[in-house]
């Protein structure tokens, strides 16, 4: 596993939506898809990998939030996040348990 790869592992953090609001009101969330793995996304971004990035915006697997999403968070506050910061991005995922 590369440098970058192991400094993004280490600091991937299990967020409440709470938490995440302040980083949502100021648009610099992004969804990765629940099939993706989100170190790879997060080099990907932080690599400035344009060409897997189109791909993935394309093909719907990374975007911001909508507002059903947004919505549904805020309802429940609580739901919980794998996030994952590359500035000035705040990657998050659904915790699966």
């Amino acid at each position: 596993m590369s440098d970058l790869k192991t400094q993004l592992k280490e600091q991937i953090a299990e967020i409440d939506w709470k938490d995440l609001i302040p980083h949502a009101q100021r648009d610099v969330i992004i969804v990765v898809h629940d099939n993706l793995d989100l170190i790879e996304v997060a080099n990907a971004i932080a690599l400035n990998d344009t060409k897997t990035i189109e791909n993935l915006i394309s093909e719907q697997l990374i975007q911001k939030p909508n507002t059903e999403q947004l919505s549904q968070w805020n309802s429940q506050p609580t739901t919980q996040f794998q996030t994952v910061i590359v500035q000035p991005f705040v990657l998050i995922k659904n915790c699966k348990y």
